[in-house]
């Protein structure tokens, strides 16, 4: 997970936060917290990072992020709208500046119609939300680990957008 010129996404993240007095959470489900344990890797992280909820469960999705049980109905645990809602209720719910979100299918097997390998990341944010839908390929770790890597880069590209834009 390393950035530019070697530094890590997680690392580059941190920096921009800190340098700003702003935070990030997390809420993740095929992750099962890997995406936390990026964020929390370098010394300091506490003040950067507010903390997680791994929703694994469609139903904790609904009970601690607030994903609307309609929305779950409708569209199910693996689709952009579930990851959108996802990043904003760790953000809401957490007290961050930023939600970041994971949810998809790392296989070994499809979840209903979603083939093994469709993820979606979301990184809510005082800009708006972004939701980047991926179809990821490799064994289970791998995907587990690409996205982490997509997610933390979702949330770079929000920081240095917010950079850019000041």
């Amino acid at each position: 997970m390393s950035g530019v010129g070697g530094e890590s996404l997680a690392g580059r993240c941190h920096e921009l936060l800190l340098g700003r007095g702003e935070t990030v959470a997390t809420a993740e489900s095929l992750t099962g917290g890997l995406l936390g344990a990026a964020l929390t890797e370098r010394p300091g992280s506490s003040s950067t990072y507010r903390g997680g909820v791994v929703a694994y469960a469609v139903e904790l999705k609904a009970q601690l992020l607030g994903v609307s049980a309609e929305l779950l109905r409708t569209h199910g645990p693996v689709h952009p709208r579930t990851a959108e809602a996802m990043a904003a209720g760790a953000r809401e719910r957490l007290g961050a500046t930023y939600g970041l979100s994971t949810t998809g299918v790392a296989g070994p097997e499809p979840h209903g119609d979603q083939p093994v390998g469709t993820v979606d990341v979301a990184c809510s944010g005082p800009a708006g939300t972004t939701v980047r839908r991926l179809q990821l390929s490799g064994g289970r770790d791998d995907i587990r680990r690409a996205t982490v890597s997509a997610a933390l880069e979702l949330l770079r590209e929000a920081l240095e957008s917010v950079v850019t834009n000041s």
